[in-house]
């Protein structure tokens, strides 16, 4: 997982759910963050912005932790890029 990725996804939950940066981490859960069904519908969408991606909505379901939604990002970040390459 990217060194650059992580930090920004921490950052953006963080942020979202208005909580100190350092509670945030790879390993943590939701649930342990609190972060409901509506918090991370927002995240999602901060995420989206951050990133320039669109997050699938049966991907979104999936998620349930930090870790979860930094590989979804990454492959979704993955995929953005090699389109872009693509057609150039």
């Amino acid at each position: 997982m990217s060194d650059e990725l992580i930090p920004r996804v921490l950052k953006v939950i963080a942020t979202s759910k208005r909580i100190p940066l350092e509670t945030v981490t790879i390993d943590s859960d939701f649930q342990q963050l609190g972060i409901d069904s509506m918090d991370a519908v927002e995240i999602l969408f901060a995420l989206e912005n951050e990133f320039d991606i669109s997050i699938p909505d049966d991907e979104v379901r999936s998620v349930r932790s930090v870790r979860d939604m930094c590989t979804g990002v990454e492959k979704l970040v993955a995929a953005k890029e090699a389109g872009g390459r693509a057609a150039q």
